[in-house]
Parts: structure tokens; sequence; C-alpha cells
């Protein structure tokens, strides 16, 4: 678990009013809801076989032997209060969000907290396949309005009780041959629910899993439309989405359309996309809360993840302001060299001229790698021999010749070479 210090208060304020500002203007309303629910809410609506339950919930038991648990997830909570408020009286559908606080007891690694906050959407009281679009929509609009670059969605079908019944036979029959090269886990999840071998993320499982048989390709009609039309509206809405059959998310009560949005990486140095938001429509849960049968779709949008871009891409600017600022670097070897290099760099600061420099390196190759990275101009280069002699190199870095002046001439002249 972790703090949120006074410095990164800025960024989760801002993603609360992006998202409430949007959420407004589609008329949906704020919901908060306990942070203790009863567990049987979580064992019931989230599934009995999901990892949530089996191994990230956080239980206690009261005095009064009331078993409760800290909320992993705001689905439920929100389902809850749907049926207990009696809102199916109201106009349907019912739009709400929630943003605060969750509590898994995850294994501990990077960008993974055991209480972080989401925000989540749901909407309650609709079947069309508009809402599904709808909903993806909202929080790919978001995330772009927070300046998140390179988004993609995931989105497949799982299907109904019924097709999704037929294909967890077959899925079992596949698996069955194959149980022995299966991680531990999904061994578990065979005899619980096949269907979640295909939220796997172990290493060993990948090339079992890509070989396996697709639900899509075994939706029944009504299904098989559904997500059709949902795929269109995203082709209408322009929402860039690409199709993965084995996307089931790791919940029981989804049906028909799941999806994530992922930051998909735009450089070498980032491996691997990021998820930020996720869901998919739930037409059974109400109806297992104890409701009236309602049809509903709904997703979640981790914060932290999204503060962490935020600030990698604030950082990132902010090095690309700095590095702008500079069309001068100063490169030294040597102590002697350290020390005239510290006068000559005054006598720059009087003439108001910006220089960059890195006292802290002693490789000259290091400080000319950095003086390139920094698309700089000119780099002015001291040793042991220029510091003795009283000169300075200037080296122009994008011819690549040089010249040995003076150095006090060395403002003078760097002063005509930037006004060329």
């Amino acid at each position: 678990m972790h703090d949120i210090l006074p410095e990164d208060q800025k960024y989760f304020r801002k993603i609360v009013e992006v998202a409430e500002g949007i959420l407004h203007f589609y008329g949906f309303g704020k919901i908060d809801i306990p942070v203790l629910e009863q567990t049987e809410l979580f064992s019931k609506g989230t599934g009995l076989s999901t990892d949530i339950v089996q191994k990230q919930m956080y239980n206690l038991k009261t005095k009064g032997d009331d078993l409760l648990t800290l909320r992993p997830e705001f689905t439920p909570g929100i389902v809850r209060a749907y049926v207990e408020h009696g809102m199916v009286s109201l106009p349907q559908p019912i739009k709400l969000y929630a943003v605060g606080p969750v509590f898994r007891y995850e294994t501990p690694q990077a960008g993974r907290f055991r209480e972080f906050n989401q925000l989540d959407i749901e909407i309650i009281g609709e079947k069309s396949p508009v809402k599904d679009a709808q909903l993806i929509q909202i929080f790919y609009n978001i995330l772009k309005e927070l300046k998140i670059k390179n988004l993609m969605v995931e989105v497949n079908s799982i299907g109904d009780s019924q097709c999704r019944s037929y294909y967890k036979k077959l899925l079992m029959s596949y698996l069955r041959s194959r149980e022995h090269s299966v991680c531990g886990d999904c061994r578990r999840r065979m005899k619980e629910n096949s269907l979640r071998f295909l939220d796997c993320k172990e290493e060993k499982c990948q090339p079992i899993k890509a070989q396996a048989p697709q639900i899509i390709d075994h939706l029944c009609e009504e299904c098989h439309s559904h997500f059709k039309e949902v795929l269109e509206f995203l082709d209408e809405i322009e929402v860039p989405y690409r199709l993965n059959p084995y996307l089931v998310r790791g919940l029981d009560y989804y049906t028909k359309t799941v999806f994530e949005i992922f930051k998909e990486p735009e450089s070498k140095g980032e491996t691997a996309p990021i998820a930020l938001a996720g869901g998919g429509r739930y037409d059974g849960l109400v109806k297992l809360l104890g409701g009236k049968d309602a049809p509903a779709c709904g997703g979640a949008a981790g914060i932290e993840r999204i503060v962490y871009l935020m600030k990698t891409e604030e950082e990132k600017k902010q090095k690309e302001v700095s590095l702008q600022g500079s069309q001068v670097f100063l490169a030294q070897l040597g102590d002697l060299a350290k020390r005239r290099s510290l006068k000559l760099l005054e006598e720059f600061r009087k003439a108001r001229i910006d220089v960059a420099e890195s006292f802290g390196r002693d490789s000259l190759r290091a400080q000319l790698g950095k003086a390139n990275n920094m698309k700089t101009l000119y780099t002015l280069i001291l040793g042991q021999r220029e510091a003795l002699e009283g000169t300075v190199i200037i080296k122009d870095m994008v011819s690549g010749r040089q010249e040995t002046v003076k150095m006090e001439k060395a403002v003078e002249q760097i002063k005509k070479k930037l006004k060329k």
C-alpha cells in the first residue's frame, strides 16, 4: 500500500476533473458505496473461481461473526445499491460512476499496489450493443483527454451462458491432454472453470493458449449479432481496436462483450503494453444479486497507472524543454580543467548564455554523448592541456569542425556563432 504525496495530488485531481466533465455530459451520476461489504457479495457476484475471490480479498470477521471484505472492485457493490434502493423503478438505463480505493492482495511488483484507486463506470438496464461501444468510447475519451498516447482497445465476446457452456466443454476437451504442460494454477482452473485458463499470464501456458479453440467461432446467433454491432459502432466512432479471441477478463459475471484498453509502446525502451482500463457486459449479475433481470455493462480504470503515465510524459516534456534551452555544452577532463570550468561557466552566466554541463562525469566520451543527445550546437572542451595553456576547444556538433581559442575569448566567440 502507498501514500499519495502532495506533489502527486494534482494528477489524481486532474483525472477526476477530466472524467467527471465527460461523464456528466453523458448523464452519469456519482455514487459512493461502502469500503466494507458482506463477503458473500463478492464470492457470489465476482465469482468463487476467480483469482480475486480465491487469492486477493482482504476478509475479516466481526465480533458479531459477520464476514466482511474490503471491496476488491466496485461493480458488485454498485449493483447491490441498484437493487437495494429500487433503482429498477426509475427510468432506465441507470448511469453511475464511482471513484475511490479498492483492495487486493497482489504480489508486490512495479506498478502494483494492494490498495489502489479506480474510476468505475456502470450502465444498468440497457441491453443495446450501442451501450457497450459507448462505454468503451467514454474510457477512451477520458484517456485521450489526459494526453495518454498510443491507445489501443482489445475486444472480444465470451457469449452468454448458453453458447459459453458448449465452448467450455470444447476447451476442456482440448486442455485435458495438455494438463501436465500447464501451470499449477491452470490445473486448478480446469477443475473449477476452464475459461479462467485463457486469463493466465504464465509464460509456459502461452503456446497452449495460442492453439486453443476460439470462443468467437462458437457464439450463438444472438451473441454473434450483438458483437458484430458493437464492432460496427466502434468503426463508426473511429475508436482503434483489435480483436483478441483469448480475452476473457478475470471475473465470472461477464457476458458477451469484454474489452481492455492499453497504452501501446512508443519506443524500443517501452517493452510491453500497459493495461489502463477494462470491463464488459454482465447481463446476469443484477438477477444473481437479488434484483429483477436487468442487462448491464461497466468497467474500471486504474488511476495509479494513469498517474504514472502522466508523470512520465510531463518529465519527458520537461527534459525536452531543458535540452532545447542549452545550445552550448561544457565538457571537461581532469581536476584542473574542472576548476577552470567553474570560472568559465560563471562568465557565460554573466553573458546570459545558457550552458549545460556534466561535472559529475569524468569520461569525455560520455560527456560528448550527452551533448549529442541534447542536440547541442557547440561543445566547449577543456582538458588538462587546455587548462594549462589557458585555451578551450570549440567543437561544432553539426559539422564536427573544431577550433582552439583563448579562454577569455570563448564567450565572445560563442556569441558570434549563435548569431549566425
